[in-house]
């Protein structure tokens, strides 16, 4: 992995999305300012609509773990290894690697201006970085890479904050 792709990725897990993501009214982590030319475009403003997405459960576990903004960054779902991961919204891949320690395989769907998804410890990724996916699509398959059992670690980020994903997701 590049170093200005490991950037990218701590940068967007980290709360700070890089400017790859384009989420606006974040700072962005970079190793140096690129100063700005008078025919750069400014940053996208969320566009009307970014908060109305149609979001599903990634999995059918149980839920282990819940949030809890200073341990448990999002939902912690059980499962069997090779159970499906399933693209929580419409979206497009950001990131399909194992380059952050403590996420195992990992997969980040930007879903728009606002909002990320994070799917953590897969044993396979089935998704390219830039491939636009479908809301309930099988994006990876559950295992227990950088994890004690096996799990997803899934998160939702708010202009790259995470959030509660109960509170949005629909209820089982």
């Amino acid at each position: 992995m590049s170093l200005s792709r490991s950037v990218y990725v701590i940068a967007a897990l980290g709360g700070l999305v890089a400017s790859r993501i384009g989420l606006a009214g974040v700072a962005a982590a970079a190793p140096a300012a690129v100063p700005q030319t008078a025919n750069a475009s400014p940053p996208q403003a969320p566009r009307d609509g970014d908060e109305d997405v149609r979001w599903a459960w990634p999995s059918a576990g149980a839920v282990k773990a819940s949030f809890d903004d200073a341990k448990v960054k999002g939902l912690v779902l059980g499962g069997k290894a090779g159970d499906p991961v399933l693209a929580a919204a419409d979206g497009r891949v950001v990131y399909a690697g194992s380059g952050l320690r403590g996420y195992g395989n990992l997969v980040i769907l930007k879903h728009n201006t606002t909002y990320l998804t994070a799917y953590a410890h897969n044993q396979t990724l089935l998704v390219k970085e830039d491939q636009n996916v479908k809301r309930g699509q099988k994006i990876a398959e559950m295992g227990s890479t950088d994890a004690d059992s096996v799990q997803l670690h899934f998160e939702i980020r708010r202009q790259g904050k995470p959030i509660d994903p109960a509170k949005l997701l629909p209820p089982r």
